[in-house]
């Protein structure tokens, strides 16, 4: 049995909510699509939240949170052109978010091992 959840499997909550404005069905089918996306890169995400301001319809801010097992939320925000230019953008800065965090979590249970001190040798008597 592997104690690890497939991602395919792995319910994640993704909510997306619009601000000063409407979101179309196929829009937030294609958001959704693109998010999801960011689960490759940390395995332990419980939850995704998409809002689209678009008080500015030339230039809509766009943010991403994601929430993941043992640790704040990841927050990253972003405005351009268009929702999908925003979305791309949001995208890249939560993937070098959660790729630094998993490397600080490979690197802190690492240096446990490098500090050790080699066990001494037996003193002869």
């Amino acid at each position: 049995m592997n104690p690890r959840p497939n991602l395919e499997t792995a319910a994640v909550q993704t909510t997306i909510s619009a601000r000063h404005g409407h979101l179309s069905p196929g829009t937030q089918e294609k958001i959704i699509e693109k998010v999801e996306a960011v689960r490759k890169f940390f395995d332990r995400v419980t939850a995704i939240s998409v809002t689209v301001d678009l008080e500015h319809r030339d230039r809509p801010i766009l943010e991403l949170r994601v929430r993941a097992e043992h640790h704040d939320e990841f927050v990253a925000i972003d405005q351009a052109d268009t929702v999908f230019a925003a979305l791309d953008g949001v995208i890249e800065k939560m993937e070098n978010q959660l790729r630094r965090f998993k490397e600080r979590l490979k690197e802190h249970r690492a240096t446990g091992h490098k500090h050790l001190e080699p066990p001494s040798p037996p003193v002869a008597s």
